[in-house]
Parts: structure tokens; C-alpha cells; sequence
């Protein structure tokens, strides 16, 4: 198999909802880019930042231009997810760069003209754009960063200091390779007034290396996602006006400072906007790598035989317990991909502005965009779990670097903390949706629910279990705050309950979206292939809440029996389209480059060896 097509497709639906609505040759020239044959460019772990840096400028020359791009939610979007297919710390360097950096620059710069020469060179890929936001020491740093950017009336410049160690920044950053350039969120302090956080442009290094004022730590290693890491303190470095990147703010000749948007926390949700742009596209890279990890998951259990006393020489497939992790792989990976197109859409309408309605308590992210953000945390999360599952049912090779499921799994592993924790995320989407709720729903009778091999089961158990916990959370809220009004007091215990909220109002927008594709669908024959998959994500869905669950009330104990054998009934109705899921979730394999993903993995593994043999000069 060799991955999906881009021209002539069986089942052009599906193809749409895998990639988007990208034109087919965009796609073509996003394969043909990414294809692993490229002898110009180096390999091996002491050339990282020259092969990631050649792949940046392979794309920028192969696609339209950057900002280009990031007017089209589809093509950026598929862009880090088949960077992320190909090699995981591609991906987060086209995030860095594109997503945050040059993002900041085209969303905030009020005038582009002043900048032209920094878009030119990070569109070309001669910089690279970094993004630092996180402060090392302190919790929830995004909400109060103590970096400074003092304005100085006398040249009309701003002066960047770190006040102390703890205040450093830190990011992916090196003094090698290409020049880099950052977007970096400061304070702005005026007349000795503080004026909120704002983002600025800073040259880090050039050719030479460090440029003045700049000091960075030596390299941080972070294996999860392999790229160069550092903290990063500024000593009064001198930045011009036009590097502010004031968006609608002003400050007049004569020093004086105005913001329309009126408020501190209003102008960080309007500072941290590319956010939205991050959460609307790692979606489509959670689900790009998850339906890779089922992939190479399948053709590992389909080809694997086993010696075992119990049948010798059947494949591992035929066991039930390896068709429970492949198929329930393939069915939470497609789960992610109808997520990633609701992700996809909402993130299209989106303006820049902060549009979720979530109080700045734990994060800033709820504000910036409550749905994007509780897609970004269920998504990564549920990647990872998914190729965490694949690594285990595909044994020692599932472990080896060469075959990517292991680095699939860190990079989501990694962002459940990056790019806005999703834990903070699900407390602050819980804070705000307990006041939200319809008390009387919650407490009526549950509706009368489908079969649970029904794919309109899940959705059903999941938004009356969302009800079910706002009250809980309601009532126990309450109750406390009339013997205590201190917020803290009131809320540190309740933590645990507000987080599961959020978490399953994710699984909610989740769920629905699944419902939303299968209902929009108009082959018949295609519908019959995700019909299954979308039960069997329900019927695990339900499985892995089945505490909450119970607990809640929200099902009954019977409802739980009836799953097991429901499951064995939905993998035997899957199991005839596996060619068909085979063909169309995996990517090309000169993409992939995983001998785990080839005909024969034994054989391309040992063909991408070398060998040494004895007795030979």
C-alpha cells in the first residue's frame, strides 16, 4: 500500500474529510516535498538543524507563500499534518515558525510594509522564527509574564530586559544553524505604567551567532519532540518601534499610550490570537498521526504470525485482543478526524479575536477560544493514546525510532502540556460551564437511549453525563460558597470535579462531530464502512468513563454488560473494509519512510541497515 491518492479516488468523501479541501495538487506537491529521497539533505541526529532547516526551505520553495497559507485554514492545516506523518519535529518547527511567529507578525504588525524584510526572509526559510511565551519559573506564567518592554521617549525605541533567573524564557532556540528571529510576549510599561502584554519582534541571532543583550543557556534536551531547546533572558535590548507589534494600540509622539480594547485581559486574549490558529490546526495533526499509528499497527498485526501453542502460524490480527487495540485504534482515529474538520471549520470563521467567554483563572487559552481550546486539549491527548496503544500491540518494533510510532506519541505526549496544558484548559472550560447548565435537564429522567452498537449511543451517554456533572458541580459549589465567599477556599477541592467537566464537554464536541459526518454522507457504501467505526469509538468512549459513569448515575451497571460481546459484533463488521481503511488513512510511504508501514517490514528493516560480516578484510 502505498497511501492515499491525489488525483483518482474510490470514495472522494472520505478523501475530503482526510485532507480538507485542499486542491489535489497542493497535496502533490506536499508529497513530493516531504518524500524522504532528497540525498541534498543530511541525516543523523548531529545534523538535525541543517536537514530541519533544508525541509523548511524545501517546503517554502514547493508551496504557495506562508502568508498565503495562513488565509487558508485547509492548507496550513494539512501542511503540519503531513509534516507531522513525515517527522514529528518538522512539524513543531513549522508550528514555531509559521503558526506563532510569523502568525504573530501578520496578525498584530499594524503595518506589514515596515516589516518586509523579516516576512521575506522567514517566508523563505532563510530565519527561522521561534515564539517565547513560557517564563521557567513560575506556574501559569502565560498569565502574568514578567518580561519587559520599557518605552524609552527619548528614541522612540523599547528597551527588553529579564528582571531575574525565574523570569527567563524558554522555547525552542539555538545559536547554530540558521539566523533566528522571535516572537516574544513582554509587559509593556510606559511612563513607569504597566500597559499590558503585547508581543514584539527580536532578532536572537545572526549568522555570528548571539546578537547584543541576548543571553541564551546552553542546549536542554527534549527527547519527546528532538529539536534544540534553551532559556532565554534579555539585558536592555534595544528594539525598534515598528518591532512592536501593537495591533490596535497606539502611542502618540508626545508618550501617551491608548488601547481600544480596554482591559488587560482583553488585549492578552487579543496577543495570545495565534492560539486559535494552533488549536485549529493540531487536530488535523492529531488525526493524521493517529490513523498512521492504526496503519502501522494493522500491517504489523496482519503480517506478524505467531507461534503461540494456541493456533502456531496465525497472524496476530485473528486475536481478538489485538483486533480490540488495531480496530479500536482505526475507530478513535477516525473519531479525531471528524473532530479535526469541526476543529477545521470553527477555526475558519474565527476572526483573531478572543472568543470564548471563560473567565483568565488557571490560563488565558478559554478566552482566546473555548471550542478550539477544548479541541486542542481532547485531541492531543487522545493521539497520544492511540499511539501509545499501536507502540504496545507492535512489540519491539514498535519501539524503534526508524518506525515513528514512538515519536507520534511524544510530540502529542508533549503537547498535552504545550501549546496551553490541556489539564488547566479542562479546569477553567469546567469553572465556566457549571454556571451554564440546565439545572432541570440535569435532574430530569435520562431520554430513552439508542442500542450502544448505535453510533448515536455515545453522543447521547456523553452530553447527559455533561449535564449530569454540572449539577453535581453546581450544587457542591454552592454549598461551599455560602460558608466561604473566598474563591480559593471554595474551588481548590472542587478542581478534580471541574476538570472532568471540561474534559467530557471535549468528548461532547467530539461526539457530535462524528454524528455531524456520518449524517452528511451520501454514499451508501462509504457510510457502511464508518457506521461501525464511529459505534465501536462510542462503545470504548464508554468503556474508559464507565467510573464516571456509574458513578454519575448516567448509565446503569447492565448498560455496561451489554458492551462486551456489542464490540466482538462491530470488529467482525470492520474487518472486511480493513483494505479499504488501509489504503485511504495511510500517507505515502516515501512520506512515511517507516519499514513498518512497507510490504515486507522485515525486509525494509533490514534493507535500511547496515551489515557487517566476519572474516572479511
Amino acid at each position: 500500500m502505498t497511501g492515499p491518492a491525489t488525483s483518482t479516488l474510490p470514495h472522494p468523501e472520505l478523501h475530503r474529510l482526510l485532507h480538507g479541501p485542499c486542491e489535489p495538487r497542493f497535496l502533490d506537491a506536499l508529497r513530493d516535498a516531504l518524500s524522504d529521497d532528497h540525498p541534498s539533505l543530511p541525516t543523523g541526529p548531529g545534523h538535525r538543524e541543517e536537514r530541519i532547516t533544508g525541509r523548511l526551505q524545501q517546503l517554502a520553495r514547493a508551496l504557495p507563500p506562508a502568508r498565503q497559507m495562513l488565509e487558508a485554514p485547509e492548507q496550513l492545516a494539512a501542511l503540519l499534518a503531513w509534516s507531522a506523518v513525515a517527522e514529528p519535529a518538522l512539524c513543531m518547527a513549522l508550528i514555531t515558525h509559521h503558526v506563532l511567529c510569523l502568525r504573530s507578525l501578520h496578525r498584530l504588525a499594524p503595518e506589514h510594509q515596515a516589516l518586509k524584510a523579516h516576512f521575506d526572509a522567514l517566508e523563505s526559510g532563510r530565519v527561522k522564527g521561534s515564539y517565547l511565551i513560557t517564563e521557567a519559573g513560575q506556574a501559569n506564567s502565560h498569565l502574568a509574564p514578567r518580561t519587559q518592554a520599557v518605552f524609552d521617549p527619548a528614541t522612540r525605541e523599547f528597551v527588553l530586559s529579564t528582571p531575574d533567573w525565574a523570569a527567563a524564557k524558554f522555547a525552542g532556540v539555538s545559536t547554530h544553524g540558521a539566523p533566528r528571529t522571535a516572537a516574544v510576549l513582554a509587559r509593556l510599561v510606559v511612563a513607569g505604567a504597566d500597559r499590558g502584554v503585547f508581543t514584539f519582534l527580536v532578532e536572537l541571532t545572526d549568522e555570528a551567532g548571539l546578537l547584543p543583550g541576548v543571553v541564551m543557556s546552553t542546549p536542554l534536551a527534549l527527547d519527546a519532540i528532538p529539536l534544540d531547546y534553551a532559556q532565554v533572558r534579555f539585558e536592555n535590548v534595544r528594539l525598534p518601534f515598528a518591532h512592536w507589534l501593537s495591533d490596535s494600540a497606539t502611542l502618540d509622539a508626545d508618550g501617551t499610550f491608548h488601547d481600544p480594547l480596554g482591559s488587560p485581559d482583553a488585549r492578552l486574549a487579543r496577543t495570545l490570537c495565534v492560539g486559535q490558529d494552533l488549536w485549529g490546526a493540531l487536530p488535523s495533526v492529531a488525526a493524521a498521526t493517529s490513523r498512521q499509528s492504526a496503519v502501522l499497527a494493522l500491517r504489523y498485526a496482519r503480517r506478524r504470525r505467531t507461534q503461540s501453542r494456541l493456533a502456531p502460524g496465525m497472524p496476530l490480527l485473528a486475536y481478538r485482543t489485538q483486533q480490540y487495540a488495531v480496530l479500536g485504534s482505526f475507530a478513535n482515529a477516525f473519531a479525531l478526524t471528524c473532530a479535526a474538520d469541526g476543529a477545521r471549520a470553527l477555526w475558519s470563521a474565527t476572526t483573531g479575536n478572543g472568543t470564548g467567554s471563560a473567565d483568565m483563572t488557571f490560563t488565558p487559552w478559554a478566552a482566546v477560544s473555548r471550542p478550539l481550546s477544548a479541541y486542542k486539549a481532547h485531541t492531543v491527548r487522545a493521539a497520544a493514546e492511540i499511539a501509545a496503544v499501536c507502540q504496545r500491540h507492535c512489540g519491539f518494533s514498535g519501539h524503534l525510532d526508524i518506525n515513528k510510532l514512538a515519536a507520534y506519541h511524544g510530540f502529542h505526549h508533549a503537547f498535552d502540556t504545550a501549546g496551553g496544558d490541556s489539564q488547566l484548559i479542562y479546569y477553567d472550560l469546567g469553572r465556566a460551564l457549571v454556571d451554564e447548565a440546565d439545572h432541570t435537564e440535569a435532574l430530569a429522567p435520562p431520554p430513552a437511549a439508542p442500542s450502544p452498537s448505535d453510533p448515536a449511543w455515545w453522543p447521547a451517554v456523553a452530553r447527559r453525563h455533561e449535564q449530569r456533572l454540572a449539577g453535581q458541580l453546581r450544587r457542591r459549589r454552592d454549598e461551599r460558597a455560602r460558608s466561604d465567599p473566598d474563591g480559593f477556599a471554595v474551588w481548590n477541592p472542587l478542581l478534580g470535579a471541574a476538570g472532568e467537566l471540561g474534559e467530557i464537554h471535549a468528548a461532547v464536541l467530539a461526539a457530535d462531530d462524528v454524528s455531524r459526518i456520518l449524517a452528511s454522507l451520501h454514499d451508501a457504501a462509504l457510510t457502511a464502512v464508518l457506521e461501525p467505526l464511529a459505534a465501536l469509538h462510542g462503545l470504548l468512549a464508554t468503556r474508559r468513563w464507565a467510573g464516571s459513569l456509574l458513578a454519575a448515575r448516567t448509565i446503569r451497571p447492565e448498560d455496561l454488560d451489554r458492551l462486551s460481546p456489542q464490540v466482538d459484533e462491530l470488529c467482525d463488521r470492520i474487518m472486511p473494509h480493513l483494505p479499504l481503511l488501509d489504503d485511504a488513512f495511510g500517507y505515502p510511504q516515501a512520506v512515511v519512510s517507516a519499514p513498518l508501514a512497507a510490504p515486507d517490514f522485515n525486509d525494509a528493516l533490514a534493507g535500511s541497515l547496515g551489515w557487517q560480516r566476519g572474516g572479511t578484510p
